[in-house]
């Protein structure tokens, strides 16, 4: 297990700005969930290698934070809070009809590989709940028809 050159060439720009290597842990869990699809135990492994880290310290780190995706999951990940703010604003109605949309429950990946429905605790958004994040994106004030426009949109 190695880095691609371009990722090799990103870490290697990004270690100098860290104090030390475990101060970089994060962006390097970022980097090889890029290259490898998401933080297994071998990528876990590889990361606490790369960093000269305890793999139980990695192992930590990835298991703390939702960013870091601990099974495949689709080309699209579909994340909804389920927080207070979102739930009292509709967020497990959105949660539901994606269910229904999709044809499958918070956890699973469609058997086509493109979508994977999680359930998160905060996305850190709750003036403009409910909330879903799909990849790096956030989509706020949602309503099953504009789920549903959004759906459209990535098809």
């Amino acid at each position: 297990m190695q880095f691609s050159p371009d990722r090799q060439k990103a870490l290697d720009l990004l270690l100098p700005r860290y104090p030390d290597a475990e101060a970089a842990m994060l962006p390097t869990l970022r980097l090889a969930q890029e290259e490898f699809g998401f933080v297994s135990k071998d990528v876990i492994e590889f990361v606490a290698r790369r960093l000269d880290v305890p793999v139980a310290r990695v192992t930590a780190v990835a298991s703390f934070y939702t960013m870091f995706d601990k099974r495949p999951v689709g080309t699209y990940h579909i994340q909804v809070c389920q927080n207070l703010s979102c739930s009292l604003m509709g967020g497990e109605h959105i949660i539901e009809h994606l269910e229904k949309k999709l044809g499958i429950k918070s956890g699973e990946t469609t058997a086509d590989k493109r979508f994977t429905l999680t359930r998160v605790e905060c996305l850190g958004a709750c003036g403009t709940a409910p909330v879903m994040q799909i990849n790096d994106d956030y989509h706020e004030d949602l309503t099953a028809e504009k789920v549903d426009s959004i759906l459209a949109e990535l098809k």
